[in-house]
């Protein structure tokens, strides 16, 4: 049996000497983060013009469901675990530039989808850009800086994918407003396809800085590692704290990809607005409860574990979750400030679980089997969060009441996602050891 106290055996490293501080760091850094935000913005630019997209190619909610979930949940589950172990053994700037090229097709093909079929291939390849690209991003910023600064290091990454989602929103609300107040359809365009093709070009052109960036000399290189089979043994030996982690974290992505994939078609359909309409300020909540999110998150995580040690660190993903609750009702909310107050709420708290989880598996998962462990969330997260929580949306509101049930089906499927991850947090809180 698994003893949280005991000494674990690590597999050596190769000496390295002491990471210097490139030059360029700073400039390294950018680009990166204007990489992912790139990658980012082109998925979640149709967000804001979805109901357009599914009356033009007049597709069912069931249908948009899966083009907006289970398109983002395949590349992932498929990809995630591949590039994970290719950018631990290849050319990690040109799967970067393949990646953003991959992703900037998939954006401008949407533009041209005559069908569901199309629709949902071309949106399997603009997610390269949300689900797959910030590992590989990850690893390139790990090892241009030393241990003890990679935390700052990493948080414009983070930041980057942050800016990216709520800047489609925002550019993207306004976009679609002006273009489809010309007279003239630009491009002989519907105005939500040459949307998703300004921001195809806009990703195209952010892709020209990856070809300043070198491939960097590899840090900590283990000259030897536990094998796949022994790996998976030793996780599964941690079932008790791995188990309800893994729930809490997935329920939570459940609660949160509903919100963003349904919250456009419930402020369309329950309270009239247009995305010209609520563009900006839905930018604004994915922005600030992205950054808040985070800084709660990391100082939660770090507070608690010096405390509470493994305990303690995962209290604070119990609290969030707890917040999560009540916050799941935004789309039933009488005003659009509720709905935007409790929205804000409830991706702030999703955040914050999510930096913790992510911080508990670096601080409790010994490092031979890290990586494996984050890439089985990344899969199984990805699969059951963005490929079953919006379809499952859509099923309940056609049995209800069709259509016009889309909120209160989504603040169901959001309430219980919330009350497990509660439940799951909990638990994993009493498994983990109060010593690291």
């Amino acid at each position: 049996m698994y003893d949280p106290t005991a000494v674990e055996t690590l597999s050596p490293l190769k000496p390295t000497a002491p990471v210097a501080r490139p030059r360029g760091l700073g400039l390294t850094l950018t680009i990166l983060s204007l990489s992912i935000a790139a990658g980012c913005a082109v998925q979640a630019a149709f967000g804001p013009v979805q109901e357009f997209a599914r009356a033009d190619l007049d597709m069912t909610d069931l249908q948009m469901g899966l083009v907006q979930g289970m398109a983002v949940a395949i590349p992932a589950g498929l990809l995630s675990i591949p590039v994970g172990w290719m950018a631990d053994h290849s050319n990690r700037v040109r799967m970067m530039l393949v990646l953003a090229v991959l992703w900037s097709v998939g954006a401008a093909a949407s533009a041209f989808a005559t069908s569901f079929e199309l629709l949902f291939a071309a949106r399997m390849l603009s997610a390269l850009g949300l689900t797959v690209v910030l590992p590989v991003a990850i690893s390139i910023a790990a090892d241009l800086s030393p241990p003890d600064k990679r935390g700052r290091s990493l948080l414009l990454l983070s930041m980057g994918k942050v800016f990216g989602l709520a800047l489609a929103f925002a550019l993207g609300g306004a976009l679609f407003g002006v273009l489809s107040a010309r007279s003239e359809p630009l491009f002989g365009m519907a105005a939500w396809r040459a949307t998703q093709l300004i921001f195809a070009g806009g990703s195209a052109l952010l892709l020209l800085p990856l070809l300043l960036l070198r491939e960097p000399a590899r840090q900590e290189v283990a000259t030897a590692g536990a094998g796949f089979r022994a790996s998976m043994l030793a996780l599964w030996e941690r079932r008790a704290l791995l188990a309800p982690l893994f729930i809490g974290q997935i329920t939570v992505i459940m609660a949160d990809a509903s919100a963003s994939i349904w919250a456009t078609p419930v402020l369309m359909r329950t309270y009239g607005l247009q995305p010209a309409q609520f563009g900006g300020w839905m930018g604004l909540v994915l922005l600030g409860s992205g950054v808040i999110g985070t800084i709660a998150g990391g100082l939660a995580a770090d507070a608690g574990l010096k405390r509470g040690g493994g305990r303690g660190l995962l209290m604070g993903a119990v609290v969030a979750s707890a917040i999560g609750i009540p916050a799941a009702l935004f789309p039933i909310m009488p005003g659009v400030l509720g709905f935007a107050i409790l929205l804000t709420a409830l991706l702030l708290a999703g955040t914050a679980t999510g930096l913790i989880t992510a911080t508990a598996i670096a601080v409790l998962v010994p490092n031979q089997f890290r990586a494996l462990c984050l890439g089985s969330f990344v899969v199984v997260g990805s699969f059951i969060g963005f490929g079953v929580a919006p379809s499952l949306v859509t099923i309940i509101s056609e049995q209800v009441g069709g259509e016009g049930a889309l909120a209160p089906a989504l603040a169901g499927v959001g309430l219980t996602s919330s009350l497990l991850s509660l439940i799951a947090f909990a638990l994993a809180a009493k498994a983990a050891p109060r010593r690291t």
